[in-house]
C-alpha cells in the first residue's frame, strides 16, 4: 500500500453526530471515514455546529481562530468530538452564525431569495475551515473532500483568495450527492451574495457563474470545475449527468451543467463510485407479523398527529386504511415504498395515462382488494396531497404521512416487494436496505438503481424514454411479478435469497475512493 493520506472531509451533514442528518448525505458521512480508516487512511471530518452539537458530551474545545467575513471579524471556536468513529476524528465549528434561524441544519428561505440565509452560513464556515487550516488548528491534510455546494466556498477561497494561497498544494475531491441543489446567489447587491462575504476576493466570474444567470455565482458549477477529482455516487449516474435535462418528458440529467461535467469527464476527472451499505453480523431480518407491523404504524399516527391541533386528513384516512388492512384474513401480496415525497420519488406514480388514471391509481386497481400498498414518506405539499387523495378513493392503499425508523425496518421485514421509481437516483439507500432485509426491489433502471440491482436475478428493473413509457413499463412489470409470485414461487424465493445475498459493501468503496480519487 502506498504511504496514507490524511483526508479532510468537509460536509453540511454527519449521523456519527446525533441531530446531524437529513438526508442521505449524512449517512455517507458517518459510514465512509471508518471505511477508509480501515484502508490505513487518516481521517478528519468538519461540520458547522448549528448551535446544538457544541452541546454534546465529549465535545472538546481545540481552539479558537479569527475569521474577516461580510466586513466583520468572527471568533470562529473549533470543538473536537472525544469520541472516534472507528479511528475517524469529527470537528465541529461554533458560532451564533450557524445557527441565524434556530438549532437546524437548514433553513428554508422565501422563493424569491433562495438559499440566501444558508449560502452565508455555509460560506462562513467554509472560510472558518481555511483559517482553522491556516492557523493549525484543525490538521493540515494532504487532501481535502468536499461534499456538495455547501462545501464549494472552500474550493472557491482557496482558488481565488490570496489570504488562503498556502492551502492551493493540497489535492481536492468534490463530491456530487444532489445535482439539482445547486445554492445559487447573486455575485454583488445583495447581504448574501459573493462580495458581500468576501469583499477583497478577485475572482473569475466566467469559472463560476450560473449557466442561466451569469449574474450569479453557482457554488455547484464553481466546485465542479475548481476541484482536482470529481465524483458521483453511482457509476451510471456519472454517465447520466453527461445529457441534458428534459425535464418535461420527465428525463433528469446534468441539470444545467452537463457541459461542465462532460469537460471533467473528457480530461478523466470525474469518477462514479457506489456508495455502501452496513451489514451487521449476525443480524436477522425476521418479518413482523401484520398485527405487529400495523400497531407500530398507528403508534406513529399517534404522535404524528399529535404535533398539530388538527388532526391531518393524511393520518385520519391513514388509520381507517389500516383498520380494514388488518381486518382482512388473508395476508396477500405487499408492495412497499420509503422515502422523501419528492417529484424524484413521486413524478411516475403521478403521471397520467391515456385513459386520464394516473399510474399510482392503474397500480392499485392491479392488486386488486385482496393485496396492499403501503408508502411511508413526508415532503412535497402537492404531492402528498394526491397521495392522500389517492389513498382516500383505493383502500388497498395505505400512505402513512412522516416518517420513522422503526417503522421503515418492519417495512423493509415485511414486504414482498419494494417499489422505487426514482426519475433519478445519484446512489440510493433504501433499495440496498430492503435487499439486506430479503425484500426484492422493483426499480426505474436509473443511477444507483441501475447499478444495485440486476433485472430477474437480484430484482426487476423497468426503463422508458419518457415519464409516460416509464409508468406503462413499471406497471407491465408489477402485473408479471404479481402472476410470477403466484405461479412460480421457487423462481420468486431464489431471487429473494439473491437479494438478500447482494453486497455493496464502505470496504470496497473506500478501496475505490483511495485508488480512483485520493492518488
Amino acid at each position: 500500500m502506498t504511504d496514507k493520506n490524511r483526508i479532510l472531509m468537509i460536509a453540511a451533514e454527519n449521523d456519527f453526530l446525533p441531530g446531524a442528518k437529513v438526508g442521505g448525505v449524512g449517512d455517507v458521512i458517518r459510514d465512509l471515514p471508518p471505511a477508509l480508516v480501515m484502508q490505513g487512511e487518516v481521517v478528519d471530518v468538519v461540520l458547522p455546529s448549528y448551535g446544538f452539537l457544541v452541546r454534546l458530551a465529549g465535545m472538546e474545545l481545540s481552539g479558537e481562530v479569527q475569521v474577516f467575513f461580510s466586513g466583520v471579524e468572527y471568533s470562529v471556536e473549533v470543538y473536537r468530538y472525544q469520541h472516534t468513529n472507528g479511528g475517524a476524528t469529527n470537528y465541529v465549528l461554533h458560532h451564533s452564525a450557524f445557527a441565524p434561524n434556530g438549532e437546524s441544519v437548514y433553513c428554508n428561505d422565501d422563493d424569491n431569495r433562495p438559499f440566501a440565509t444558508d449560502a452565508t452560513k455555509y460560506a462562513l464556515f467554509c472560510a472558518a475551515v481555511a483559517q482553522s487550516l491556516i492557523a493549525s488548528v484543525l490538521p493540515r491534510p494532504n487532501v481535502l473532500h468536499c461534499h456538495d455546494w455547501h462545501t464549494a466556498f472552500l474550493l472557491i477561497l482557496i482558488r481565488y483568495s490570496s489570504t488562503y494561497s498556502s492551502l492551493s498544494s493540497i489535492k481536492t475531491v468534490f463530491t456530487i450527492h444532489n445535482l439539482a441543489l445547486q445554492g445559487v446567489r447573486p455575485f454583488k447587491g445583495d447581504d448574501s451574495s459573493l462580495e458581500s462575504w468576501y469583499p477583497n476576493m478577485h475572482y473569475d466570474g466566467s469559472v463560476i457563474s450560473d449557466t442561466v444567470n451569469p449574474h450569479c455565482l453557482n457554488p455547484m458549477r464553481a466546485a465542479i470545475l475548481l476541484a482536482d477529482r470529481l465524483h458521483t455516487v453511482s457509476p451510471s449516474y456519472a454517465k447520466e449527468v453527461l445529457q441534458a435535462s428534459d425535464y418535461d418528458n420527465g428525463i433528469y440529467g446534468g441539470e444545467g451543467l452537463e457541459r461542465d461535467l462532460l469537460y471533467r469527464h473528457e480530461k478523466g476527472d470525474l469518477f462514479g463510485i457506489i456508495n455502501g451499505c452496513e451489514y451487521p453480523k449476525g443480524a436477522r431480518y425476521a418479518s413482523p407479523a401484520k398485527k405487529k407491523l400495523c400497531g407500530v404504524a398507528s403508534e406513529c399516527l399517534v404522535v404524528w398527529a399529535s404535533k398539530v391541533a388538527v388532526l391531518a386528513s393524511a393520518h385520519f384516512v391513514a388509520d381507517k386504511r389500516l383498520q380494514q388492512w388488518l381486518a382482512k384474513k388473508s395476508r396477500g401480496f405487499t408492495l412497499c415504498s420509503i422515502g422523501r415525497v419528492t417529484e424524484q420519488k413521486v413524478k411516475i406514480l403521478a403521471t397520467r395515462l391515456s385513459d386520464g388514471k394516473t399510474a399510482l391509481e392503474h397500480l392499485l386497481i392491479l392488486l386488486g382488494d385482496k393485496n396492499q400498498f403501503l408508502m411511508l414518506g413526508s415532503g412535497d405539499n402537492d404531492y402528498e396531497d394526491y397521495l392522500v387523495s389517492v389513498s382516500g378513493q383505493y383502500s388497498n392503499f395505505i400512505f402513512l404521512n412522516g416518517y420513522s425508523h422503526d417503522l421503515s425496518l418492519d417495512l423493509y421485514r415485511y414486504g414482498d416487494l419494494f417499489l422505487m421509481p426514482s426519475s433519478f437516483e445519484p446512489c440510493g439507500i433504501s433499495q440496498m436496505l430492503a435487499m439486506r432485509a430479503a425484500q426484492p426491489c422493483l426499480v426505474n433502471s436509473v443511477g444507483g438503481l441501475k447499478d444495485t440491482v440486476i433485472h430477474d436475478k437480484t430484482g426487476f428493473c423497468f426503463s422508458g424514454n419518457t415519464a409516460r413509457e416509464q409508468a406503462e413499463a413499471m406497471l407491465a412489470q408489477v402485473k408479471r411479478l404479481l402472476v410470477l409470485h403466484e405461479e412460480d414461487p421457487s423462481k420468486w424465493k431464489a431471487i429473494v435469497h439473491a437479494a438478500a445475498d447482494s453486497r455493496f459493501t464502505w470496504e470496497q468503496s473506500a478501496k475505490d475512493y483511495v485508488n480512483l480519487l485520493y492518488k
